[in-house]
Formats: C-alpha cells, sequence, structure tokens
C-alpha cells in the first residue's frame, strides 16, 4: 500500500489478519486517518456476541455483508446500510448469528458503564495498536480489562 495520502488505496481483505476485539469479535482494518480520526473496519462477529454501552463520539455507518446485528434501531440484516449520529448510544450491539459487515466511524467510541462513566475508548489509535500488535509489530495487545470492558 502506498504511504502518499493522496494516493489511490487498494486492500485486498482477503490477505489482511483478522484481529480480536472483544470476546467473539474481530476486525479487518481497511484504512485508519489520523488527521480525522476517521476509520474503517471489516468486523467478524460470532454468534451470541455484542458490543457493551457505547456513545458515538463520531458518527458511524455501516453496512452489512451478511449474518444479524440487534440494536436500538432494530435488526440489521445483510444488504441493510445504517447511520448512527454523533452521540447517538446503544445500550447493546448482538449478533444473533454469524455477521460481517463494513462500518467506518468519524471519530471514536466511547464504552459506559452503567452510571454512563467511560470505561474505554475505541478510537483510530487503537485499533490500528491492536492491528500492529496482533502482527507482532509493536507490543500494545490491550489488557484482559480492557477487552471485558468491550463486552461488560
Amino acid at each position: 500500500m502506498s504511504t502518499d495520502p493522496m494516493s489511490d488505496i487498494l486492500v485486498k481483505t482477503a490477505d489482511l489478519p483478522w484481529v480480536p476485539l472483544a470476546e467473539g469479535i474481530d476486525y479487518r482494518v481497511l484504512r485508519t486517518s489520523p488527521e480525522t480520526g476517521r476509520w474503517t473496519v471489516l468486523f467478524r462477529a460470532q454468534p451470541g456476541s455484542f458490543f457493551a454501552k457505547h456513545r458515538h463520539l463520531g458518527a458511524g455507518e455501516y453496512y452489512m455483508v451478511k449474518g444479524r446485528m440487534e440494536y436500538r434501531a432494530g435488526a440489521a440484516v445483510a444488504g441493510d446500510y445504517g447511520y448512527e449520529p454523533l452521540d447517538s448510544v446503544h445500550e447493546e450491539t448482538n449478533f444473533p448469528e454469524y455477521t460481517e459487515l463494513y462500518f467506518t466511524n468519524y471519530g471514536a467510541v466511547a464504552f459506559l458503564d452503567e452510571d454512563d462513566n467511560v470505561i474505554s475508548i475505541l478510537d483510530h489509535n487503537v485499533i490500528t495498536d491492536l492491528a500492529a500488535a496482533h502482527r507482532g509489530e509493536v507490543d500494545a495487545k490491550p489488557t484482559e480489562q480492557q477487552l471485558r470492558e468491550m463486552n461488560a
């Protein structure tokens, strides 16, 4: 991939490793932008996995490639597109069956406890660092506590 910020980007997703994020949820990094904080990934969620309560600190968009995702807006299935505005809070996002979705977030996602205190942040830095650690490039693996917080 070119390091020139003005060049075209072509990512061979089948060649990318799946990076563990939370219990039952992995991702492939498609692009991150330190200039804007935007990050784009392909999520893979196993049946029964979920994202715990979180707030979008930047708007998010997704396209369902396969499977089913259930959250406050309803059930999204293969072929569905969704938009999640800035400051939207999701009590829980569930994946009752094997799911893959293309997801772009225009900023960070803050994971919250039951009193709405921020317990962890998922942003372009975390996405990039976890992927690098998974490839063995750096020692930036998340702690067990961080992984539990994303599934709290």
